[in-house]
C-alpha cells in the first residue's frame, strides 16, 4: 500500500486549531429578539411533553465544529454540546435524501425505495405517501408541527408537500440547493426556476433575503405566536453551509487571514448559522419554552471538501460509505438530561430520533411497525447502554458495479459489485464502490488540494471490493483486515444477505419535461396532474413526457430581470 505521508504535520498538530471565544450572551448579527433577562428557574420535572427542536444542518464536515479541533468558529455549538451530550458514535447517510428520509420515517432507505442517489427536481418522486412520518406522529400526541428549510423529499404532487406529511406550517425549498438570496435553482442548463415556499405557495416576496438569517427570524416568530403550555416540534433544516459558498462579506472578513477561499467563505457561512442557532435558543429562553425543550443537532451527511468543508481525521468525504461520509456531529441540549456535560459513545443512527422522540412526546408507536430506529433517550439522558448494537448504511443495487467485485469474493452469498455498507458492533464492511478514500487535511493554505503536503493518497484498493475495518479500533480507516479475518467478512455478508431480502424495489424514475418552472410561473413545484399521477402509479411506469405546449411566462422575463439585479446588488456582499 502506498501512502503518502504528510511531512512535517502530526495528528496532533493539525486537530489543535483553537478557536476565539465569543460571549455567549452577547446578541448576534442574525438576532431579531431582545436581550431581556430571563427568569432564572430550575429546570421542570418531565411531567409534560418536551418542547422539540430538531436542527439540521446540510453538508457541514465532521471537523468543522470548534469543539472537533476546528479552526472555525462556533461558540454557540460548543456551548450547547458541552452543556448537554455529544453524540460521538453518531451515525447519518452520506446524501441529502437518505438522511432526511430516515429521520422523518425512522427507516432505512431500503425500505422506502430511495436507496439510490437523491431526489432530483424533474422525478416524479417524493417520500412514499404510505409512510407515517415524524411529525404526523407528533401531531397525533398533540404537538404543533412546523418546518422551517430544506425538504429535498419530492414535490412533484402536492400531496408531496411539507404541509401534506404533517406539518402545520411550512417556510423554506423544496429542491436541493438554491441560492442563499435570490432562491433560484437550476437543474441543469436552462432548466432554473425560483424555489422558496411559505406553505404550499411560492414565497415571491422573500427574495433577497439571505437564509440563515431568515429561517432563524422565522423560527423566532412560530415561537412568539405559540404558547410555551402547550408542546411544539420545530424541524429547522438550514441550507447553510451547502453550496454555493455566500455569506455576509462581515462573516467572511472575520475569516481573512485563510489563504484557501472556498474555506473562507464556507467558514463564513457555518459561523454565520452557529449564530442563528444561538439566536434560536435565545428565543427558547425569552418566550418560556426552554426549561422544557430538548434541542437536537445533527448534520445530515459528511463535508464537501472540494467546496471548502473537511471531515478530518476521517477517511472520505460527502457522498461516500467511509466514515468520512456517514459519521456525523451530533449532540442533544436539554435541562431534561439526567447526566449532562459529557461525552456519549453509544451507537446512535439518524433512525433512532422518529421512535426517540414520538416516545419524548408521550405518542403510540403500536400503529408504526418495522422501524429500523431505536428510542435512545435513555442511552442519552441516563448513560445507559445503547439498544443498537449495528447499522445498515445502505445496500444500492443501481449504483456502478465495483470492476473486480463477484460473486466468488463474497462467498457464493454476496455480489461483492454491489455498493453496501454495514456495521455490526464494532466491525464495518463495506462493498462495491464506496466512493472517494482519501484523507485530506483541512484547507487552511493556499491552493488546496495542488500542494503536495495537503493530501494523503491511498493508491492501493484499485482492485478490491470488499474492505473491513475495526472501527473501534481503527476509527479512520487505515487497516484493511477483511483478508485476516474471513470469518467476519462471511458474518457480516450473511448479515447484508439478510437485510436485502427485505429491501423493497429502488423507485429512481425518469426525469419529466413537464417539471420545467416555466410550466409553473417560473417556481418550482407541483407538477403532476390527478390524472397523470394516477395513470403513472396505476400503470407502474415512467411517467409521459409532456404532451401540451409550453405555456408563455409573461412575467418571467421581468422577473428574471429584477433578479440579475438583485443578485448584482448582493455581490458586494458574497
Amino acid at each position: 500500500m502506498a501512502v503518502y505521508a504528510l511531512t512535517g504535520f502530526s495528528l496532533v498538530s493539525l486537530l489543535s486549531f483553537g478557536y476565539l471565544s465569543w460571549d455567549w450572551m452577547k446578541p448576534g448579527l442574525v438576532a431579531d429578539v431582545a436581550t431581556s433577562p430571563m427568569e432564572k428557574s430550575l429546570p421542570p420535572a418531565f411531567t409534560r411533553p418536551p418542547h422539540i427542536i430538531f436542527i439540521l444542518t446540510d453538508d457541514q464536515g465532521y471537523h468543522d465544529v470548534g469543539y472537533h479541533g476546528s479552526d472555525i468558529q462556533t461558540p454557540t455549538l460548543d456551548r450547547l454540546a458541552a452543556e448537554g451530550v455529544k453524540l460521538e458514535n453518531y451515525y447519518i447517510q452520506p446524501i441529502c435524501t437518505p438522511s432526511r428520509s430516515q429521520l422523518i420515517t425512522g427507516r432505512y432507505q431500503i425500505h422506502t425505495g430511495l436507496q439510490h442517489s437523491i431526489i432530483r427536481p424533474r422525478q416524479p418522486n417524493c417520500l412514499p405517501l404510505d409512510q407515517v412520518t415524524l411529525p404526523q406522529k407528533l401531531q397525533e400526541a398533540g404537538y404543533s408541527t412546523h418546518m422551517v428549510g430544506k425538504w429535498h423529499l419530492g414535490f412533484y404532487k402536492k400531496e408531496c408537500l411539507p404541509t401534506r406529511r404533517g406539518f402545520d406550517t411550512f417556510l423554506g425549498s423544496l429542491t436541493g440547493n438554491v441560492d442563499y438570496y435570490t432562491y433560484d435553482n437550476c437543474d441543469g442548463p436552462g432548466v432554473c426556476g425560483y424555489d422558496l415556499h411559505e406553505g404550499e405557495n411560492v414565497a415571491w416576496d422573500q427574495s433577497g433575503k439571505y437564509s440563515t438569517f431568515l429561517y432563524a427570524q422565522r423560527v423566532s416568530k412560530i415561537l412568539a405566536s405559540h404558547s410555551p403550555k402547550e408542546p411544539i416540534f420545530i424541524y429547522v433544516a438550514f441550507q447553510a453551509v451547502h453550496t454555493p459558498l455566500q455569506s455576509p462579506k462581515e462573516y467572511i472578513y472575520r475569516y481573512r487571514s485563510m489563504g484557501n477561499v472556498a474555506r473562507r467563505k464556507y467558514a463564513a457561512m457555518v459561523t454565520c448559522m452557529d449564530e442563528a442557532v444561538k439566536n434560536i435558543t435565545w428565543a427558547l429562553k425569552k418566550y418560556g419554552y426552554y426549561d422544557n425543550s430538548v434541542i437536537v443537532f445533527s448534520t445530515d451527511n459528511g463535508g464537501q471538501t472540494f467546496s471548502g468543508g473537511s471531515n478530518w481525521p476521517l477517511r472520505g468525504r460527502k457522498g461516500t460509505y467511509w466514515e468520512g461520509g456517514v459519521r456525523g456531529i451530533g449532540f442533544v441540549h436539554s435541562p431534561l438530561i439526567k447526566r449532562k456535560r459529557r461525552t456519549s459513545w453509544a451507537l446512535v443512527h439518524i433512525t433512532d430520533w422518529y421512535p426517540t422522540l414520538v416516545s419524548l412526546a408521550r405518542g403510540n408507536l403500536s400503529n408504526v411497525p418495522g422501524l429500523d430506529g431505536y428510542n435512545v433517550w435513555p442511552a442519552i439522558s441516563e448513560g445507559k447502554e445503547s439498544p443498537r448494537t449495528e447499522i445498515l448504511h445502505n445496500i444500492d443495487p443501481l449504483y456502478n458495479h465495483a470492476k473486480y467485485g463477484s460473486l466468488e469474493d463474497g462467498f457464493g452469498i454476496w455480489n461483492t459489485a454491489v455498493q453496501a455498507s454495514i456495521r455490526v458492533g464494532e466491525w464495518k464492511l463495506l462493498t462495491g464502490d464506496p466512493g472517494y478514500s482519501d484523507w485530506i487535511p483541512p484547507q487552511t493554505l493556499t491552493n488546496f488540494p495542488g500542494s503536495w503536503w495537503n493530501l494523503e493518497r491511498l493508491t492501493d484498493g484499485l482492485r478490491k471490493s470488499v474492505w473491513l475495518f475495526n472501527i473501534t479500533a481503527d476509527p479512520y480507516e487505515r487497516y484493511d483486515l477483511s483478508e485476516q479475518r474471513p470469518d467476519i467478512v462471511r458474518a457480516l455478508l450473511t448479515r447484508l444477505v439478510h437485510y436485502n431480502r427485505t429491501a423493497i424495489p429502488v423507485r429512481y424514475p425518469a426525469e419529466n419535461p413537464r417539471a420545467h418552472p416555466d410550466f409553473n410561473g417560473g417556481a418550482w413545484g407541483p407538477w403532476a396532474s390527478e390524472d397523470e399521477v394516477e395513470e403513472w402509479e396505476g400503470g407502474g411506469g415512467d411517467p409521459p413526457k409532456s404532451r401540451g405546449k409550453k405555456k408563455k411566462c409573461k412575467i418571467c422575463k421581468l422577473r428574471s430581470f429584477f433578479r440579475k439585479l438583485n443578485t448584482r446588488l448582493m455581490s458586494n456582499r458574497i
